[in-house]
Protein backbone atom coordinates (compact mmCIF):
# COMPACT_ATOMS: atom_id res chain seq x y z
CA UNK A 1 0.00 0.00 0.00
CA UNK A 2 1.52 3.34 -1.05
CA UNK A 3 1.76 6.34 1.28
CA UNK A 4 -1.21 8.16 -0.26
CA UNK A 5 -3.47 5.14 0.03
CA UNK A 6 -2.35 4.61 3.62
CA UNK A 7 -3.17 8.22 4.46
CA UNK A 8 -6.63 7.88 2.91
CA UNK A 9 -7.19 4.69 4.92
CA UNK A 10 -6.01 6.37 8.08
CA UNK A 11 -8.26 9.34 7.40
CA UNK A 12 -11.21 7.00 6.93
CA UNK A 13 -10.58 5.29 10.28
CA UNK A 14 -10.27 8.68 11.95
CA UNK A 15 -13.49 9.90 10.35
CA UNK A 16 -15.41 6.73 11.21
CA UNK A 17 -14.20 6.89 14.80
CA UNK A 18 -15.26 10.52 15.04
CA UNK A 19 -18.74 9.69 13.75
CA UNK A 20 -19.18 6.79 16.17
CA UNK A 21 -18.08 9.11 18.99
CA UNK A 22 -20.58 11.74 17.86
CA UNK A 23 -23.41 9.21 17.80
CA UNK A 24 -22.56 7.95 21.29
CA UNK A 25 -22.38 11.45 22.70
CA UNK A 26 -25.58 12.55 20.92
CA UNK A 27 -27.53 9.68 22.43
CA UNK A 28 -26.07 10.34 25.88
CA UNK A 29 -26.91 14.05 25.70
CA UNK A 30 -30.49 13.06 24.93
CA UNK A 31 -30.66 10.42 27.66
CA UNK A 32 -29.22 12.89 30.17
CA UNK A 33 -32.27 15.09 29.66
CA UNK A 34 -34.69 12.35 30.77
CA UNK A 35 -35.78 13.78 34.10
CA UNK A 36 -37.59 10.71 35.47
CA UNK A 37 -35.99 7.28 35.25
CA UNK A 38 -39.33 5.60 34.58
CA UNK A 39 -39.41 7.41 31.24
CA UNK A 40 -36.41 5.39 30.09
CA UNK A 41 -38.73 2.39 29.99
CA UNK A 42 -41.74 4.21 28.49
CA UNK A 43 -43.15 3.06 25.12
CA UNK A 44 -45.38 5.09 22.81
CA UNK A 45 -47.40 2.03 21.72
CA UNK A 46 -47.16 -1.77 21.76
CA UNK A 47 -45.02 -1.83 18.59
CA UNK A 48 -42.54 0.76 19.83
CA UNK A 49 -39.29 0.33 21.72
CA UNK A 50 -38.34 2.21 24.85
CA UNK A 51 -35.06 4.07 25.25
CA UNK A 52 -33.93 1.26 27.56
CA UNK A 53 -34.64 -1.39 24.93
CA UNK A 54 -32.80 0.60 22.25
CA UNK A 55 -29.79 0.97 24.55
CA UNK A 56 -29.73 -2.77 25.23
CA UNK A 57 -30.16 -3.61 21.55
CA UNK A 58 -27.33 -1.33 20.45
CA UNK A 59 -25.02 -2.76 23.08
CA UNK A 60 -25.90 -6.34 22.18
CA UNK A 61 -25.31 -5.62 18.52
CA UNK A 62 -21.94 -4.00 19.19
CA UNK A 63 -20.67 -6.81 21.37
CA UNK A 64 -21.72 -9.36 18.74
CA UNK A 65 -20.45 -7.43 15.73
CA UNK A 66 -17.15 -6.13 17.08
CA UNK A 67 -15.90 -9.08 19.14
CA UNK A 68 -13.31 -10.98 17.06
CA UNK A 69 -14.38 -8.66 14.24
CA UNK A 70 -11.85 -9.87 11.67
CA UNK A 71 -12.05 -13.59 12.35
CA UNK A 72 -15.64 -14.58 13.17
CA UNK A 73 -19.11 -13.89 11.79
CA UNK A 74 -20.65 -10.73 13.21
CA UNK A 75 -23.68 -12.60 14.49
CA UNK A 76 -22.36 -14.34 17.59
CA UNK A 77 -24.22 -17.62 18.24
CA UNK A 78 -24.43 -16.71 21.93
CA UNK A 79 -26.29 -13.49 21.23
CA UNK A 80 -29.97 -13.33 22.22
CA UNK A 81 -31.16 -10.66 19.80
CA UNK A 82 -34.86 -11.27 20.46
CA UNK A 83 -34.23 -10.85 24.16
CA UNK A 84 -32.81 -7.38 23.54
CA UNK A 85 -36.28 -6.28 22.41
CA UNK A 86 -38.11 -7.67 25.42
CA UNK A 87 -39.17 -5.29 28.16
CA UNK A 88 -36.23 -4.08 30.21
CA UNK A 89 -38.47 -4.08 33.27
CA UNK A 90 -37.55 -1.16 35.45
CA UNK A 91 -33.82 -1.02 34.88
CA UNK A 92 -32.42 2.21 36.28
CA UNK A 93 -30.14 4.65 34.53
CA UNK A 94 -26.96 3.31 36.13
CA UNK A 95 -27.70 -0.28 35.13
CA UNK A 96 -28.48 0.76 31.58
CA UNK A 97 -25.32 2.85 31.29
CA UNK A 98 -23.18 -0.13 32.30
CA UNK A 99 -24.73 -2.19 29.49
CA UNK A 100 -24.47 0.75 27.06
CA UNK A 101 -20.81 1.45 27.76
CA UNK A 102 -19.89 -2.21 27.51
CA UNK A 103 -21.00 -2.24 23.88
CA UNK A 104 -19.28 1.00 22.93
CA UNK A 105 -16.06 -0.06 24.64
CA UNK A 106 -16.02 -3.21 22.50
CA UNK A 107 -16.53 -1.15 19.35
CA UNK A 108 -13.80 1.41 20.10
CA UNK A 109 -11.34 -1.24 21.26
CA UNK A 110 -11.71 -3.04 17.92
CA UNK A 111 -11.54 0.16 15.86
CA UNK A 112 -8.31 1.08 17.59
CA UNK A 113 -6.81 -2.29 16.65
CA UNK A 114 -7.52 -1.86 12.93
CA UNK A 115 -4.87 -0.72 10.49
CA UNK A 116 -5.16 0.81 7.05
CA UNK A 117 -4.32 -2.60 5.54
CA UNK A 118 -7.36 -4.15 7.25
CA UNK A 119 -9.90 -2.01 5.39
CA UNK A 120 -10.00 -4.27 2.33
CA UNK A 121 -10.06 -7.52 4.29
CA UNK A 122 -13.27 -9.56 4.12
CA UNK A 123 -15.57 -10.16 7.08
CA UNK A 124 -19.04 -11.70 7.33
CA UNK A 125 -22.22 -10.54 9.03
CA UNK A 126 -24.97 -13.18 9.19
CA UNK A 127 -23.08 -15.03 6.49
CA UNK A 128 -23.01 -12.03 4.14
CA UNK A 129 -19.51 -10.99 3.06
CA UNK A 130 -18.33 -7.38 3.33
CA UNK A 131 -15.06 -5.55 3.17
CA UNK A 132 -14.07 -4.11 6.55
CA UNK A 133 -14.88 -0.64 5.24
CA UNK A 134 -18.32 -1.77 4.08
CA UNK A 135 -18.98 -3.35 7.48
CA UNK A 136 -18.01 -0.15 9.29
CA UNK A 137 -20.35 1.86 7.05
CA UNK A 138 -23.15 -0.64 7.67
CA UNK A 139 -22.75 -0.27 11.43
CA UNK A 140 -22.58 3.53 11.25
CA UNK A 141 -25.90 3.61 9.40
CA UNK A 142 -27.52 1.14 11.80
CA UNK A 143 -26.40 2.95 14.93
CA UNK A 144 -27.39 6.36 13.54
CA UNK A 145 -30.88 4.95 12.89
CA UNK A 146 -31.35 3.89 16.52
CA UNK A 147 -29.64 6.94 18.01
CA UNK A 148 -32.15 9.04 16.05
CA UNK A 149 -34.93 7.05 17.70
CA UNK A 150 -33.42 7.67 21.14
CA UNK A 151 -33.22 11.41 20.48
CA UNK A 152 -36.80 11.52 19.15
CA UNK A 153 -38.15 9.62 22.16
CA UNK A 154 -36.21 11.78 24.60
CA UNK A 155 -37.49 14.96 22.98
CA UNK A 156 -41.06 13.65 22.98
CA UNK A 157 -40.93 12.54 26.61
CA UNK A 158 -39.38 15.76 27.90
CA UNK A 159 -41.47 17.97 25.62
CA UNK A 160 -41.27 21.62 26.72
CA UNK A 161 -38.27 20.93 28.94
CA UNK A 162 -36.20 19.70 26.00
CA UNK A 163 -32.94 21.52 25.20
CA UNK A 164 -31.95 21.33 21.55
CA UNK A 165 -28.90 19.25 20.68
CA UNK A 166 -28.33 21.16 17.46
CA UNK A 167 -29.05 24.71 16.30
CA UNK A 168 -32.46 25.65 17.77
CA UNK A 169 -35.30 26.72 15.53
CA UNK A 170 -35.14 30.40 14.48
CA UNK A 171 -31.52 30.59 15.73
CA UNK A 172 -29.68 29.61 12.55
CA UNK A 173 -28.15 33.02 11.88
CA UNK A 174 -27.13 33.61 15.49
CA UNK A 175 -25.49 30.16 15.82
CA UNK A 176 -22.99 29.77 12.98
CA UNK A 177 -21.78 26.51 14.46
CA UNK A 178 -23.72 23.81 16.24
CA UNK A 179 -23.37 23.70 20.04
CA UNK A 180 -23.39 19.90 19.77
CA UNK A 181 -20.12 18.18 20.45
CA UNK A 182 -16.58 19.35 20.26
CA UNK A 183 -14.27 16.34 19.91
CA UNK A 184 -10.59 17.10 20.23
CA UNK A 185 -7.65 15.31 18.66
CA UNK A 186 -6.71 14.32 22.20
CA UNK A 187 -9.88 12.25 22.40
CA UNK A 188 -9.17 10.71 19.01
CA UNK A 189 -5.76 9.65 20.30
CA UNK A 190 -7.50 7.66 23.02
CA UNK A 191 -9.20 5.65 20.26
CA UNK A 192 -6.77 5.52 17.34
CA UNK A 193 -3.12 4.52 17.60
CA UNK A 194 -0.86 7.58 17.86
CA UNK A 195 0.97 6.52 14.68
CA UNK A 196 -2.28 7.17 12.82
CA UNK A 197 -2.54 10.82 13.86
CA UNK A 198 -0.38 12.42 11.19
CA UNK A 199 0.06 16.24 11.10
CA UNK A 200 -2.30 16.42 8.12
CA UNK A 201 -4.99 14.42 9.90
CA UNK A 202 -4.50 16.40 13.11
CA UNK A 203 -5.10 19.58 11.13
CA UNK A 204 -8.12 18.06 9.39
CA UNK A 205 -9.66 16.92 12.67
CA UNK A 206 -9.26 20.35 14.25
CA UNK A 207 -10.71 22.07 11.19
CA UNK A 208 -13.79 19.88 11.28
CA UNK A 209 -14.71 20.79 14.83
Amino acid sequence: MDDKTMEVGCHYLLTATREFMRLKALAEKAIDQISEERRLNAVLDKESNSIAILMRHLSGNMISRWTDFLTTDGENPDRNRDGEFESAGNMNRSELMVIWNRGWSCLFRTLKSLSEDDLTRRVTIRGEEHSVMEAIQRHLAHYAYHVGQIVYLSKHLESEGWKSLSIPRTKTNSNPSSPFLTLSVLRFSLILPERSITPALRSSANASM
